[in-house]
């Protein structure tokens, strides 16, 4: 049956509406996880699937399940990854599309997959990479309770979507390092900060020179197996007593000869 002319704008409408959603994640602070979600609801809606599910690469490279449709899906996903087969796999590896039309065909491929898969009422399996040039991190998996070749145009929506989903994550994924990275970067700095008050204070105490009132902080901090910064932080905070730390360097001077 043709879907009418209200149907396929309707269709398109929602399709844009996603895609907008999509686009938005990539200048605003959205829950990527709750966008993500959508998505497979989406495919599901959009595009005629029984279920759908999103499998996402993590920092340690594995893949993981971060969003399906329903149980079902979910269930399948995971048993994919356990027995490390699956037609989403493939889809992962290779970084190109997989379309299963009926997986009674496809026993000798994935036996243990293709049992599951109909056991939990699921006839097909069309999965699309989550890729960016040569970087692959998942995939989107679309299953039919019915045997199905998805048509051209619907498979280029899918496509098209895990496309702008893929720039969605890999933009998070930065921003995430570059925020860690300036983070680090400023506890480096209020670190420094702190050791030099403190060696001022050794400096001081100690009328030492800056230079031995670092080394008598290092020896401090080496000898009893502790970080200099933190060493610094109780000088400073006279938790630890400047002239402790002075006292030791000196103690830990080879003898004059005679």
């Amino acid at each position: 049956m043709t879907a009418g002319p209200g149907t396929a704008e309707a269709r398109q409408s929602r399709i844009e509406r996603m895609f907008v959603l999509l686009a938005d994640t990539l200048a605003e602070d959205f829950d990527l996880s709750d966008v993500l979600d959508q998505l497979a609801h989406a495919c599901v809606d959009l595009l005629g699937a029984t279920a759908a599910g999103i499998l996402l690469v993590d920092a340690d490279a594995d893949l993981r399940v971060v969003a399906a449709s329903n149980e079902s899906s979910h269930l399948l996903e995971v048993f994919q990854l356990q027995g490390q087969s699956g037609p989403c796999l493939d889809c992962y590896s290779t970084g190109k599309p997989v379309e299963v039309v009926d997986l009674s065909d496809s026993a000798n491929r994935w036996p243990e997959f293709a049992v599951r898969a109909m056991g939990l009422g699921f006839q097909s399996v069309h999965a699309f990479p989550m890729r960016l040039r040569a970087e692959v991190i998942g995939a989107v998996n679309l299953f039919h309770a019915e045997p199905t070749a998805l048509p051209p145009e619907d498979a280029r929506v899918a496509q098209a979507l895990a496309d702008i989903a893929t720039i969605s994550v890999i933009q998070r994924r930065v921003l995430r390092e570059r925020e860690h990275v300036a983070e680090q970067l400023q506890l480096a700095l209020n670190s420094r900060i702190v050791i030099e008050q403190a060696k001022g204070m050794l400096a001081e105490v100690g009328g030492l020179d800056m230079g031995s009132a670092f080394e008598a902080m290092r020896r401090y901090a080496r000898d009893n197996n502790l970080r200099l910064s933190a060493v610094a932080d109780s000088i400073i905070s006279r938790a630890l007593e400047a002239t402790a730390v002075v006292a030791h360097a000196k103690s830990r001077r080879p003898p004059r000869r005679p």
